[in-house]
């Protein structure tokens, strides 16, 4: 299984130096948001060329990386449908430009009425938010089959997609071929439900509910010393890390496991545990 790290994890730079830094720690690639981890890059609608984007690619392919997942994330339910609009125009270009970076899916999470906080709201698990989302993001599957790219969307407690059973359904109304998920099990976990055994039970749903959609895999361990769970390295806090591993490399081996919110400083130690645990299930 190959391994890859979110890029603006490691901070915003030059695409040059942060292929290097990425390729140095041993990855194989990374997932890309241009506007959080490329210095002077917007990457909004109608702001990047087609040319920027190889120039961006060049450097990545250089270092031996490649680029999975373009992370084009945006709230759909958001109040200020202005914005909503610009985002969906933006997320549609990031469909036309994803074939120059070789990335197979363009990913996002389902939003929150709360709008720019991400966070629940009772609104969020009513039948108009899922059809909201429903909407855009059938919109762009459409998109996506016709540029010949994929989504990948991501689930979470606190978003309109806030179950396996319901981002399951979303993807069933609006699967032609091109609609994919991330799962991240932190996603779907808050103060009251974090223990090993209800991260068992959501990865087992994911699987059991999804297997055949799931491209990508975020990889995050938490402890409860601060309040929001707050992000340590892997193998360091309460994360069930080796029963998930152990179910993905037995169900969905060919999906891509992407450290997501790792510290900079945990990435090599982090790096190594994965793949102590792949080698262990190897051999």
């Amino acid at each position: 299984m190959k391994i890859f790290v979110r890029a603006h994890d490691l901070g915003k730079t030059d695409e040059k130096t942060l292929a290097k830094q990425i390729a140095d720690l041993g990855f194989d690639g990374l997932q890309l948001a241009i506007n959080k981890a490329i210095t002077g890059e917007t990457a909004a609608y109608g702001e990047i060329t087609n040319e920027r984007v190889n120039e961006i690619a060049k450097a990545f392919f250089d270092e031996g990386l490649t680029v999975p997942l373009i992370g084009s994330y945006f709230n759909p339910v958001h109040s200020n449908k202005e914005g909503v609009e610009k985002n969906i125009k933006k997320f549609k270009q990031h469909l036309e430009f994803a074939h120059l970076l070789k990335a197979d899916y363009v990913g996002s999470e389902t939003g929150s009425f709360n709008d720019d906080k991400w966070t629940y709201n009772p609104l969020n698990r009513t039948e108009e938010a899922y059809q909201e989302v429903k909407r855009i993001f059938g919109n762009l599957a459409e998109h996506a089959k016709k540029v010949g790219s994929n989504l990948s969307i991501e689930g979470a407690d606190g978003h309109c997609m806030y179950s396996p059973k319901q981002l399951k359904r979303l993807v069933d109304e609006i699967d032609n071929g091109h609609v994919f998920v991330t799962i991240d099990v932190y996603n779907f976990l808050n103060e009251e439900n974090y223990s090993k055994d209800y991260q068992r039970k959501v990865i087992d749903e994911c699987i059991d509910l999804m297997k055949d959609k799931i491209r990508n895999i975020h990889l995050k361990d938490f402890t409860m010393n601060e309040k929001p769970l707050l992000k340590v390295g892997l193998g360091e806090g309460l994360m069930d890390l080796e029963y998930i591993l152990t179910k993905i490399y037995q169900n969905v081996p060919q999906a891509n496991l992407i450290f997501e919110g790792v510290p900079k400083d945990k990435m090599a130690s982090s790096l190594k545990y994965v793949k102590d645990i792949l080698n262990k299930l190897e051999n």
